[in-house]
């Protein structure tokens, strides 16, 4: 199971700002199921891990941005044929890594497509295609890389700023 994460946050690290590997202080996963229940799993899982993380005052945010994540692997990602869960290796993971200044959400599915925000003006106004201009609004930064090695697919990450254990307001 180590090697799985360090080969699916590997792609991860190298699209996101320099960060010092040594200063994470802390990350967590969970595998979720090919059905949209999973969004309702996402969230109770980022609201326990944020918990333990002391860092329930940017729940509203992370949790938008984890169900928009979510949401879009599950409609765009996962096949509407896909088989059930092959046990050691499910469709969709949620990976939430703590650095000392920074928290980022990633969500791990099958599908190689780069994710792609709708701008024609009919699909701005419908709740569908509206997903990436949220993450985008409510996180720091995002963005998506192809995974490597022997998993197939893709990670789309969400950075969120995180002040000091004591943040001055």
């Amino acid at each position: 199971m180590g090697t799985n994460g360090s080969t699916v946050l590997e792609p991860l690290r190298q699209g996101l700002p320099p960060i010092d590997p040594g200063a994470v202080s802390t990350s967590a996963s969970c595998a979720l199921p090919a059905r949209y229940e999973a969004v309702r799993g996402a969230r109770k899982f980022t609201s326990a891990t944020l918990d333990r993380w002391e860092l329930t005052e940017r729940f509203d945010d992370v949790a938008l941005v984890v169900s928009e994540l979510v949401t879009n692997a599950l409609r765009h990602a996962v096949p509407a044929d896909a088989p059930p869960e092959e046990g050691q290796n499910p469709p969709v993971r949620l990976h939430l890594m703590r650095w000392s200044s920074r928290l980022v959400c990633a969500v791990r599915d099958p599908s190689q497509e780069s994710p792609e925000a709708r701008a024609d003006e009919e699909d701005f106004a419908a709740e569908s295609g509206r997903g990436l201009f949220l993450v985008d609004s409510f996180s720091d930064s995002w963005g998506w890389h192809p995974l490597a090695g022997t998993l197939r697919g893709k990670v789309v990450w969400a950075l969120f700023r995180v002040g000091p254990e004591q943040g001055t307001t």
